[in-house]
């Protein structure tokens, strides 16, 4: 909504842009008519740091509160009260399901739980040494090939199934990474067990050894799916919506979405923690040291898992997920120097001022860490775990995009190379 005007004064020229107000009183500058109303006059913005680069309804995140809501509602609640599948149909229908309308959703995901068989002739021609988010990259590109992808949306059974279809075979083709990593046969959903359940499953079950799902792991790795489902509009987020707007397939698109978040500035920072975390035990094991060295602003040595780039103050996620991580580190009584190390930074740095006064405090990545680690998930396919997480947010930020009839991505430029010049022969050149 338009409630107020700023003014830009460039050479002699006022240029008069609306100012826009959001839900929760954030403010926009409008500057879709710059160009054209001052004979080509673009901003620069590196990173996009300072551009909302589309209208939302899906999250408001306030990186200064420490709030993190979907479609309205706190992820306190959703992560106390709701399921992963649940919040999936929160945030790619707007609104939480009546019962009937959440069964059939679950069971329209478990029906298209199968993948083509032919499928299994791409992941072969990987070696073994492949990284997991490269396969599931490639395969999640590759269900164009196989099931029909949704470029006109106006077909809302065909949207729906594409949907459901997305959701259900995701998760196996990453489950099916992990597995070729390992040299074990492929395997596929139970369809008596919960959409989490079914992910530890795939991805641990063994021959002629039936799986039984620990109720606290798979408790912990919803809450952890949750709490990764949406984040705005971040880099794997932006791609996908982007892509999507050439009017690209969710397939496709979601492809890109993965292969964006495979990037270790965004989705591999729950392994640089695991990293860290080996780096100490190398050095010894001496959490005290690693702290002084985190202080020394002479040191190039960071703490990995503190703080973050968007919240200023606490991340609302690490909050929820910390007490997870205790449980399912009491639980399974894992007995790993690694999280022993964890611990032992978690403390020293909570109880720091130093930390304390500069609001570092773990974030969701290092909490996410630990409990993939103790529940035997190896660190490459930490990433992968993350974008099973995130894929209901993608979803539902394509969805948004092609339903709002967003124009296709374009961004300027600044120019700075070379003025025009003129070809010389080799032989003249000097």
């Amino acid at each position: 909504m338009t409630t107020d005007k700023a003014y830009l004064k460039i050479n002699n020229q006022e240029v008069e842009l609306p100012v826009e107000t959001g839900t929760e009183g954030e403010q926009a500058i409008d500057i879709k008519t710059l160009r054209a109303s001052t004979g080509g006059i673009v901003t620069v913005d590196p990173g996009y740091k300072n551009t909302a680069s589309t209208r939302s309804k899906i999250t408001y995140l306030n990186g200064e509160a420490g709030i993190l809501r979907y479609r309205g509602y706190p992820i306190e609640e959703l992560a106390d009260k709701s399921t992963f599948t649940e919040v999936a149909y929160l945030l790619i229908y707007g609104e939480l399901p009546d019962k009937k309308t959440f069964d059939k959703f679950v069971a329209d995901i478990k029906d298209k739980s199968f993948v083509n068989e032919e499928m299994k002739n791409i992941i072969d021609g990987f070696p073994r040494s492949a990284h997991p988010m490269g396969i599931l990259s490639s395969l999640t590109g590759a269900m164009t090939a196989f099931y029909r992808d949704v470029t006109d949306i106006s077909n809302k059974e065909v949207l729906y199934n594409t949907i459901v279809r997305t959701l259900g075979k995701f998760p196996i083709l990453g489950a099916w990474a992990m597995r070729k990593r390992n040299g074990w046969p492929l395997t596929y959903a139970d369809s008596r067990l919960s959409y989490v359940g079914n992910i530890l499953k795939m991805m641990f079950e063994k021959p002629m050894e039936p799986y039984q799902v620990n109720p606290v792991a798979e408790r912990a790795l919803d809450k952890l799916l949750i709490l990764h489902a949406d984040h705005e509009q971040n880099c794997s987020t932006s791609t996908v919506r982007l892509i999507g707007s050439s009017h690209a397939g969710l397939y496709a698109s979601i492809s890109g979405g993965v292969s964006a978040l495979w990037g270790p500035l965004h989705g591999g920072a729950n392994q640089a923690v695991l990293e860290m975390l080996e780096q100490i035990r190398a050095d010894g094991g001496n959490v005290k040291k690693y702290i002084d060295k985190a202080k020394d602003k002479n040191d190039p040595f960071r703490l990995m898992g503190f703080g973050h780039r968007v919240y200023k103050n606490f991340d609302p996620r690490a909050r929820i997920i910390k007490k997870s991580a205790d449980e399912v580190l009491a639980e399974l009584g894992v007995d790993d120097p690694l999280l022993d190390i964890a611990k032992e930074l978690e403390q020293a740095a909570l109880n720091d001022e130093y930390f304390q006064a500069r609001k570092l405090y773990p974030n969701v990545d290092f909490y996410s860490g630990i409990i993939y680690r103790a529940l035997g998930i190896p660190v490459e396919m930490f990433t992968v775990m993350f974008a099973i997480g995130r894929l209901p947010g993608w979803i539902a930020q394509w969805k948004e995009m092609r339903e709002n009839k967003e124009p296709i991505g374009r961004p300027r430029q600044l120019y700075v190379g070379p003025a025009e010049r003129h070809y010389v022969p080799m032989e003249n050149r000097k």
